[in-house]
């Protein structure tokens, strides 16, 4: 049986759409997500650094990296979490996002925590 990985951590998304800031006639669409980000492993870690590819419906891809999430680098002990909402703008009604955190363990291991894509869509542009 494989023993659980001490370097683990998991990530879940909400996103919502933002009508009131957004201005469709100019293609400017803006959605909020909120992220839940756990310490599912045995060694307390703190998120370094975030890594986003965000992607609008024509294809068309932004990259955004620095140092945390919303001004902060949370330290995690195992089995605690830190949630945070953030947003972007798209061109498009319907976009994605993927991406990574990069973790530094108390034990000095350093590691990446893939955030899976998420749909980031206008109420009813999806059927």
């Amino acid at each position: 049986m494989n023993e659980p990985s001490p370097y683990n951590t998991t990530v879940s998304v909400v996103t919502q759409y933002i009508p009131e800031q957004s201005d469709p006639e100019n293609e400017k669409y803006v959605f909020a997500y909120t992220i839940t980000i756990k310490n599912e492993g045995s060694i307390p870690a703190k998120l370094l650094t975030r890594h986003w590819i965000i992607t609008n419906a024509d294809g068309k891809t932004q990259e955004v990296q620095g140092e945390g999430v919303v001004g902060e680098q949370p330290h995690l002990q195992p089995g605690e979490g830190f949630k945070y909402t953030s947003g972007t703008m798209l061109e498009t009604p319907v976009g994605s996002m993927h991406g990574t955190y990069h973790m530094l363990a108390d034990d000095g291991q350093e590691f990446d925590c893939p955030i899976k894509p998420f749909t980031l869509s206008v109420p009813n542009k999806l059927h």
